[in-house]
């Protein structure tokens, strides 16, 4: 079964590393929630929290790649420890740099996302880096900041209405 499910997970994330890690999730999440089902049972819910597994690692990627983007020009260029992962850009099919505009507008964007940032309540804040920037999910958030799932959830909605609030007193439209 692991073979197959590795297979699976290559064919759709087209990363040996990661399919192996999106395999080991998924199976962790097996052994965790469904632990006491019959075992034949076990290979049909298993396929289906694969599934779900690949497409969690997707809205992560899509997440991660426009936070990244967004805020990765708050970080100056000549800086020696600059993570390159900071210089990402979300692929909008077209393969163009942009012009000195759009870079001007983007920089703008991330400094206000990064002051709205800074505005939220200590909690929103935690919460809401650690949901979208350190892509944990909400059980693993809620574990880290010692709260329920619930109050994640509620912190992490709170925060991103923040955000879009401050952004839209600014003349942005996210």
């Amino acid at each position: 079964m692991e073979r197959r499910a590795y297979k699976q997970a290559l064919f759709a994330v087209r990363d040996e590393h990661v399919a192996l890690d999106v395999v080991q999730d998924a199976m962790l999440k097996l052994a965790d929630r469904y632990a006491g089902k019959p075992p034949a049972e076990l290979p049909l819910l298993f396929q289906r929290i694969l599934q779900n597994t690949v497409r969690d690692h997707y809205r992560r990627q899509k997440v991660r790649s426009i936070w990244t983007t967004l805020l990765s020009s708050l970080s100056p260029a000549d800086e020696e420890d600059n993570d390159p992962l900071d210089h990402m850009r979300v692929d909008t099919g077209a393969n163009r740099d942009g012009g000195p505009e759009e870079h001007a507008e983007r920089a703008e964007i991330a400094q206000a996302i990064g002051l709205a940032v800074e505005r939220l309540p200590a909690r929103q804040r935690e919460a809401f880096l650690l949901r979208y920037w350190e892509e944990l999910d909400v059980a693993e958030t809620a574990a880290a900041m010692g709260c329920s799932e619930g109050s994640v959830k509620t912190h992490c909605s709170r925060a991103t209405h923040a955000i879009a609030a401050f952004l839209r007193e600014k003349g942005i439209e996210p």
